[in-house]
C-alpha cells in the first residue's frame, strides 16, 4: 500500500490526541481504579477499531483485514507483557501510586523503539526478500520457548539492569516521579529509573518476537506500525484492569504460544502455501477466545460453590 505522508501525519496527530486524552481521563490516582481502566481500555479498544474502519472506506476490506489480523495479534500478545509487568513491579518494590508513570513512560518510549523496529524490519524486507523466512524461524523458535517455559524469568535479574547498577549510582528509596535526584552533591538514578528502563528493555524483547509475527499477516510498514501503536498505547490500561486477575488465565500462553507457531509455519511456507488474511484473522480470533474460555472455565470449576464451601468460609 502506497501511503502519502499527509495519511503518516494525520495518524501521528490523531495518537496524539488520543494520548492526550486518555492523560485527562486517568490523571490523578483514579486512572489505575479497575472501572477507569476498564473505560479507557474500552475506549483505546474502540480507537482501534474506528481506526480499522477508516482503513476499509480508504483502502478496501481486504488492507483493513490486514489491519485488523495484526492488531489483535499485537494486542494478544502485548497482554503476555503484563504477567512480567507484575512481576516487575512486585520485585523491584515500584509503589502503586507511581506504576501508572512508569507504565506511561514506557509506553511511550515503547512506541518509538517500536517504530524504529518496524521501519528497519520493512526496509529489510523490501531489500533482501528471503530474511521473511527468517523472521518466520524467530517467530516458530518463540512459539516453541512459550510452549517449554514454566515460570517467568525475573524481569529484575535481566544483564541491563545489572550493568545500570554497577555503572551508575542508585539511590535505595524512591523520590517522586523523579528519575534523577541530587544527593550529597552527586547526581544519582532513582529506582523509577531502574523500573523503566525493566520496562523498555522488557517490551524490546517481546517486540522481538511479536513484530515479526505481525510481518507474518501484513508485509506492510504503515498497517504493521498502526497496528502496534494501538495495541501498545492501550496496554497500560490493559494492566490495570487485568493484573490482579492474571491468574485466571491459566491457558494463555498456550494460546499464544499456538498463535506464533501458527503465524512462524505461514511465514516459512509463505512461497509454497498463501494463506488468506481473513483465515489468519480467524485462527487469531478462535486461538484466543478458546484460550480465555477454557482458562475461566477452568477458574470457576476450581472454585467450590456455595453449597461446599465449610461455614464463614470468604469468597477472593
Amino acid at each position: 500500500m502506497n501511503v502519502p505522508w499527509q495519511a503518516w501525519l494525520c495518524t501521528a496527530a490523531g495518537l496524539a490526541v488520543l494520548i492526550c486524552a486518555d492523560l485527562m481521563l486517568t490523571r490523578g490516582t483514579r486512572g489505575s481504579s479497575p472501572r477507569c481502566a476498564a473505560v479507557a481500555s474500552a475506549l483505546w479498544i474502540a480507537a482501534g477499531c474506528a481506526f480499522g474502519g477508516v482503513l476499509w472506506l480508504w483502502q478496501g476490506s481486504a488492507i483493513a483485514g490486514q489491519y485488523f489480523a495484526g492488531y489483535l495479534l499485537e494486542k494478544s500478545l502485548s497482554v503476555d507483557n503484563i504477567f512480567v509487568f507484575v512481576l516487575l513491579f512486585s520485585s523491584l518494590g515500584v509503589p502503586a501510586a507511581l506504576q501508572r508513570h512508569v507504565l506511561y513512560l514506557g509506553v511511550l518510549g515503547a512506541l518509538i523503539l517500536r517504530g524504529l523496529f518496524i521501519a528497519a524490519g520493512g526496509a529489510l524486507i523490501d531489500h533482501v526478500s528471503w530474511v521473511l523466512y527468517v523472521f518466520g524461524g524467530l517467530v516458530f523458535a518463540a512459539g516453541i520457548r512459550m510452549f517449554r517455559s514454566g515460570a517467568v524469568a525475573d524481569p529484575a535479574r535481566n544483564p541491563v539492569l545489572r550493568g545500570l547498577r554497577r555503572v551508575v549510582p542508585v539511590t535505595s528509596e524512591y523520590i517522586g516521579t523523579r528519575l534523577l535526584a541530587r544527593v550529597n552533591g552527586r547526581t544519582v538514578v532513582t529506582p523509577l529509573l531502574v523500573a523503566l528502563v525493566a520496562i523498555e528493555t522488557t517490551d524490546l524483547v517481546f517486540a522481538l518476537d511479536s513484530i515479526p509475527a505481525v510481518f507474518g499477516v501484513t508485509r506492510d510498514v504503515f498497517l504493521v506500525f498502526t497496528s502496534n501503536a494501538f495495541a501498545v498505547l492501550g496496554l497500560r490500561a490493559l494492566y490495570f484492569l487485568l493484573a490482579r486477575s492474571m491468574q485466571r488465565f491459566s491457558y494463555l500462553r498456550q494460546g499464544l504460544a499456538v498463535l506464533l507457531l501458527f503465524i512462524g509455519a505461514k511465514m516459512l511456507i509463505s512461497s509454497l502455501v498463501e494463506v488468506p488474511v481473513m483465515v489468519s484473522l480467524a485462527v487469531i480470533v478462535a486461538v484466543i477466545a478458546g484460550a480465555a474460555v477454557a482458562s475461566l472455565w477452568r477458574d470457576r470449576a476450581g472454585k467450590p460453590d456455595a453449597a461446599e464451601r465449610c461455614p464463614g468460609e470468604r469468597v477472593h
